[in-house]
């Protein structure tokens, strides 16, 4: 069985992943790709410490909770952001973010 610290070995790695994306990456889409690597590393956090440790039964439920609204809340930044990008590239023809300085024409 694992234990409490695998989980947060792997969610250690997921996010260096996601640091390491927004720092090297200059893609708008890869920028958004980071950030949600990231946060599905605090929701892996979520979970696991809401089953390992004592509060974490199956009549509190309160770390799937959290995931469950950060879930609703990645998805709105999510269409937000494309939506961005969309106008992003109309106007620009790039998505390149070192190269946008203002969404104006």
């Amino acid at each position: 069985m694992n234990s409490l610290s695998d989980f947060v070995l792997v969610s250690a790695i997921l996010f260096g992943i996601g640091v390491y994306g927004l720092v090297t990456k200059r893609n708008a889409l890869r920028l958004l790709f980071a950030v949600e690597i990231m946060i599905n590393a605090a929701n892996l956090n979520f979970v696991a410490f809401n089953q390992y440790l004592p509060f974490g039964t199956a009549e509190n439920a309160l770390g799937q909770t959290f995931v469950l609204f950060s879930i609703a809340l990645a998805a709105a930044e999510t269409a937000v952001i494309l939506a961005i990008v969309v106008v992003a590239y109309r106007l620009h023809n790039d998505i390149d973010v070192s190269e946008m300085k203002t969404l104006e024409g």
